[in-house]
């Protein structure tokens, strides 16, 4: 979960096209800082940055295995984006059948004002 419960902050650090790499990167497996600067145009410093906006938003999580620093995906990081997303779905599929009820009802009522 995003450090203040909301999918802005998720959809915000997911906005920078070198964070959605770095998501990617992890979605293979966990990894240290240097690998993914070594996958990416950016520093190790610059990486980190990154990470830790990823951290904050609830994407990624740092987890020391000896002397190694690994980050991986965080489990349920993206629910709260998820949720957001499918409750704007629903609401534009809801008002998109009500219009239709809507457009349907008034083609009939003009069909039976006709005949």
């Amino acid at each position: 979960m995003s450090s203040t419960g909301s999918a802005e902050v998720v959809f915000d650090a997911l906005g920078e096209p070198m964070r959605r790499r770095i998501v990617e990167a992890l979605r293979e497996r966990p990894l240290p800082v240097g690998e993914l600067a070594d996958r990416l145009p950016v520093g190790r410093p610059g990486v980190s940055k990154h990470l830790r906006v990823l951290q904050s938003a609830g994407l990624v999580e740092h987890h020391s295995v000896g002397t190694r620093n690994l980050y991986a995906l965080a489990p349920g990081g993206l629910d709260l984006a998820q949720r957001w997303l499918v409750d704007m779905w629903d609401t534009a599929l809801g008002d998109f059948a009500a219009e239709t009820e809507r457009v349907i009802a008034e083609r009939e009522s003009d069909h039976q004002e006709e005949t």
